[in-house]
């Protein structure tokens, strides 16, 4: 009986890999400097996201003013192009701890690719009264699941909640993380560009893409 190959699929995040930060635009337009926090900064996610239900509160800030920022924002410069190699020549799922109702326009503007994220309790007030995770540790259970179903998983990440994805992964990139994601996880590889993170998928693979690269 012949072995089964084992596929590349790739498990990217999306926010800092090809979007720009959601919560930091948000924290421009509204002029309240703590929702500048992400995951780069706090490595508990449930922390940061009471942190910041508590200031959505304060302030009165609804859904819809959420997204009208980010209805306004656009993926990151060349981020459409690099997606779609990758989707060329890979199997690619965005893991993503954004919500599906953040995530619509974005997803848009990158040609729709699969996305694997959670989703938001709204009030009818439209207030955001809670979040709620599609799973507990999304990232690390899907690439854990897919490995059970023979891929070898590549992870794409720059934030401390992409950790747990990455060490699950078959081989794993931080892409521009932040001084202090870089210092801590040392023994993941580091790339600044799209140009050099298409350079590591290919040594990963050994060049061996779903279709031929052009």
């Amino acid at each position: 009986m012949t072995q089964n190959a084992r596929m590349n699929i790739i498990c990217s995040d999306m926010e800092g890999i090809f979007t720009p930060e959601i919560w930091i635009n948000v924290a421009k337009k509204t002029g309240i400097d703590d929702l500048r926090l992400t995951t780069r900064d706090v490595p508990d996610y449930d922390v940061l996201m009471k942190h910041r239900l508590t200031l959505l509160h304060r302030h009165g800030i609804r859904l819809k003013d959420i997204q009208e920022v980010i209805s306004t924002m656009d993926p990151l410069p060349g981020a459409k192009a690099f997606l779609d190699w990758m989707r060329a020549n890979f199997q690619v799922i965005v893991v993503s701890d954004t919500y599906v109702e953040f995530a619509g326009p974005l997803l848009e503007k990158l040609g729709r690719p699969t996305l694997f994220c959670h989703c938001l309790t709204v009030n009818g007030d439209g207030m955001i009264t809670n979040y709620n995770l599609r799973q507990p540790e999304a990232k690390k259970e899907t690439v854990l699941s897919l490995k059970r179903l023979n891929y070898r998983v590549i992870g794409i990440g720059d934030s401390y909640n992409d950790i747990a994805m990455l060490k699950s992964a078959d081989d794993a990139v931080l892409f521009r993380p932040p001084e202090n994601v870089k210092q801590e996880f040392p023994h993941f590889p580091v790339t600044q560009n799209y140009d050099g993170l298409k350079q590591i998928l290919l040594r990963l693979t050994d060049g061996q893409c779903i279709r031929t690269v052009k």
